[in-house]
């Protein structure tokens, strides 16, 4: 009977879990609800706040916009003005640039004249001294032309002007002769000459020996040195000393370039009287 009765007992023995899982079913569902809410706060908000950096960027461009278009303006109104001062620089630097054109000219032409004329033409000559003139014989005295009667001692006065005119002509014989021995001066010129090889290779000391074999008259040699110019390359830099009646200057140059084997080109470093 007992067991018959137990076994029509109707008893929820786990009711606990049940409980206990609901319990923890809806307390997750608050959770999602909570956080569902959350979420959508903060993209209303991020909204609300684009919309308002939208419109103060929309705004600060129209200030933009406006400042440009007022400092346009005011270009524009100094545009003529500007063009007008650009163009009176143009025109002046044009007349500049054609005076200096002109000078440039002028130069180049005075340059090539003076490197085409000879030496000599820088000789100035030499100023001869004329020889003195004879003093002029003393006049008769005016007592003998006027009064024969008076001259009581002509003959005697005509003697001393014989002795006083053989005594001055041989004064001036001696003179002209002395000054006839007296050495001539001779215009001599020295030259510095840049002789520049063919490259780094070039017997210096051979080129050097060639150049002082050319001997002529009126031509000496002086001291020599090696000058670098670059890449390992030096010239030859020479002192001469010629007399301008005897050598030219374009005959010298010429004669140093027909040394092809050693030499390139020959430049005047320097040139000055003596």
């Amino acid at each position: 009977m007992a067991a018959t009765a137990l076994s029509q007992e109707k008893v929820w023995f786990d009711k606990p879990s049940y409980d206990k899982a609901e319990c923890f079913h809806f307390e997750k569902l608050a959770k999602e609800s909570q956080g569902d809410a959350c979420s959508m706060n903060p993209a209303v908000g991020s909204l609300a706040d684009q919309v308002a950096k939208a419109r103060q960027h929309i705004k600060i461009s129209l200030q933009c916009v406006d400042n440009i278009a007022a400092g346009a303006d005011v270009t524009m109104k100094d545009v003529p003005q500007r063009l007008s001062i650009i163009e009176k620089e143009n025109q002046d630097l044009k007349i500049a640039v054609a005076q200096l054109q002109e000078r440039l000219t002028k130069l180049s032409i005075q340059l090539s004249s003076v490197c085409s004329t000879p030496a000599k033409a820088d000789v100035c000559p030499m100023k001869t001294c004329p020889a003195p003139a004879k003093p002029a014989a003393p006049a008769p005295a005016k007592a003998a032309e006027d009064d024969d009667d008076v001259d009581l001692f002509g003959s005697d006065s005509e003697g001393e002007d014989d002795e006083a005119a053989k005594i001055r002509e041989q004064r001036l014989a001696a003179y002209a002769a002395k000054k006839s021995k007296k050495p001539v001066l001779i215009a001599k010129s020295n030259i510095i000459l840049d002789i520049k090889p063919w490259d780094d290779e070039t017997d210096m000391k051979a080129m050097e020996q060639e150049v002082r074999k050319i001997q002529c008259d009126g031509l000496l040699w002086g001291a020599a040195k090696l000058v670098p110019l670059a890449y390992g390359i030096k010239k030859l830099q020479i002192s001469c000393v010629v007399e301008d009646d005897k050598v030219s200057i374009d005959w010298l140059t010429e004669t140093i370039q027909e040394q092809e084997d050693y030499v390139q080109s020959v430049d005047i470093a320097a040139f000055n009287k003596v």
